[in-house]
């Protein structure tokens, strides 16, 4: 019996290290909720002027992949058939890192700094940068799909930072807030990351994903 678990401790350690090596955003997988995130799930070795380095000269092609090979993965919110990966640093307020990837790679639309949070349209994903509820210093890095988006995002939330005709173009849906308000109404539409919260799309998934409030209106602080 010895022998057995010994044989599969080593198969697990292989696999383990066999991993490391690769790009970190194909070591993400749903979060499962067993755990909260904390300051030092955010903290790493390198230093901010390292860290700017590392983006100025990475890939810009795809900026998830720049992203998740830079901070890190701290977390993931599990929508409609989607799921967005959330980032995270304690070197960069939510400003300066939105100037520092508007410069590094320029995106199709940007939106104004509003209550703490800031949104970078780039080609099939969106960007928002927040600072965090539960942590002093700590950004919060959201990389979402298009997709993801427009299945789970609550309209009262993306028309704080663009018009309504925008959205409609960027996510390729005629009247999309209207049609989406209609199913926002009982609440169950993702307003934004928190980790202190969960939320579970019930026709997806038995299980629920850390970091998705429900968002019914107002300002992205509002009906969580």
């Amino acid at each position: 019996m010895k022998h057995h678990l010994l044989i599969m401790s080593g198969l697990i350690l292989c696999l383990i290290l066999a991993g490391c090596g690769q790009d970190q955003i194909q070591n993400i997988s749903a979060f499962d909720g067993s755990s909260s995130v904390n300051k030092e799930d955010v903290q790493t070795e390198e230093s901010k002027e390292e860290i700017i380095d590392q983006l100025k000269n990475g890939n810009t092609a795809d900026m998830e992949r720049l992203i998740a090979n830079t901070f890190p993965f701290v977390d993931s919110a599990t929508g409609e058939k989607t799921t967005a990966n959330i980032y995270a640093t304690d070197k960069f307020e939510v400003q300066e890192l939105a100037k520092l990837l508007e410069e590094i790679e320029k995106p199709d639309e940007i939106s104004e700094y509003i209550d703490n949070q800031q949104i970078l349209i780039y080609n099939d994903h969106f960007i928002i940068l927040k600072d965090s509820e539960e942590m002093d210093d700590v950004v919060f890095i959201e990389v979402a799909s298009d997709d993801f988006v427009r299945n789970n995002y609550s309209p009262n939330f993306l028309t704080t930072y663009f018009a309504i005709r925008l959205l409609d173009d960027v996510l390729g849906v005629d009247n999309w807030a209207k049609k989406r308000r209609s199913t926002c109404q009982n609440g169950g539409c993702y307003g934004g990351y928190r980790s202190s919260q969960s939320y579970n799309k019930g026709n997806t998934t038995n299980s629920s994903s850390r970091g998705m409030g429900s968002f019914r209106g107002g300002g992205p602080g509002t009906g969580k």
